[in-house]
């Protein structure tokens, strides 16, 4: 039996899933791979490096900071989350992150980007932490519009929830039995056409790959939500949403509005600890 971790992106609603794993972690929950897409992989890296917190600490530190999330950084680097600080300066120097131990766990770590030249997703297996692999994160979070196209080993990425926002079927591919799925967005959420679209449609029109998949992007969401009910009802799925939408934008400078969305993912992983132990103990 392979238990593995499925990790929805959103941006800062990710506070939620970092809330929600940090309780996990404290109930020695362990798992055999995990898979995150966008912020599930810029927060759940940390999973893997056992370092409880991390994520909501150095938000609270950072948010008000330009070089972190501001449109000072988008104008002056084309990232509105700066690339060199959020993905080098600050783990390596700032707030440390523990490559040592990310590098020992044998726990397997994947995150999803998207090719914009075929717009089909691309899994990348992290191993070893280091500059290059934390590029495929950075990529695995360059939101349309707010990024660069980040290019790695020949290609040209962006969001992976542009093409596969919650990758449960990744995992059950790769023989994970069972799966704790941890989305961002309330059970009943359904995905209606983007706003931006006709943005997406002229800033990407040299990729029109990219452009049909963004097109097709509400369908492929929903469809995903209706196959995650059926591997829950059949036993082999566990999910942990929020209650309600949370109360937080993609960008958000106020910490009081951060740790409020990390505490919500904390309350909700409590509440149901008790399922959550027997579902990983089967």
């Amino acid at each position: 039996m392979k238990y593995g971790l499925v990790m929805e992106g959103g941006a800062m609603r990710g506070l939620f899933t970092a809330g929600v794993t940090d309780v996990l972690m404290e109930n020695g929950i362990t798992f055999d791979g995990a898979v995150g897409v966008s912020a599930g992989a810029c927060f759940g890296c940390n999973y893997k490096s056992g370092q409880r917190g991390r994520a909501i600490r150095y938000n609270l530190r950072f948010c008000r900071d330009k070089r972190y999330c501001s449109v000072y950084s988008l104008l002056r680097t084309g990232d509105m989350f700066g690339a060199e600080f959020c993905y080098h300066t600050m783990p390596d120097e700032l707030d440390i992150f523990d490559y040592d131990e990310y590098n020992r766990n044998p726990m397997e770590f994947y995150v999803v980007c998207t090719d914009v030249e075929t717009g089909k997703p691309v899994y990348k297996r992290l191993n070893t932490a280091n500059y290059e692999e934390l590029e495929w994160i950075r990529a695995s979070a360059s939101m349309p519009l707010a990024s660069r196209i980040v290019e790695i080993d020949g290609r040209k990425l962006l969001d992976g929830g542009i093409s596969d926002s919650i990758p449960l079927g990744f995992m059950e591919r790769h023989d994970y039995d069972r799966n704790i799925v941890i989305l961002t967005q309330p059970r009943d959420y359904e995905k209606k056409d983007s706003k931006s679209f006709s943005l997406i449609k002229r800033a990407y029109k040299n990729y029109p790959a990219l452009v049909k998949t963004y097109e097709n992007r509400p369908k492929m969401y929903n469809e995903q939500l209706k196959s995650i009910r059926q591997s829950e009802s059949e036993g082999k799925a566990y999910v942990i949403a929020p209650p309600a939408p949370l109360p937080i934008g993609h960008v958000e400078h106020n910490p009081d509005k951060l740790l409020e969305v990390y505490r919500i993912g904390r309350n909700t992983a409590m509440k149901y600890m008790d399922e959550i132990i027997e579902f990983m103990s089967k």
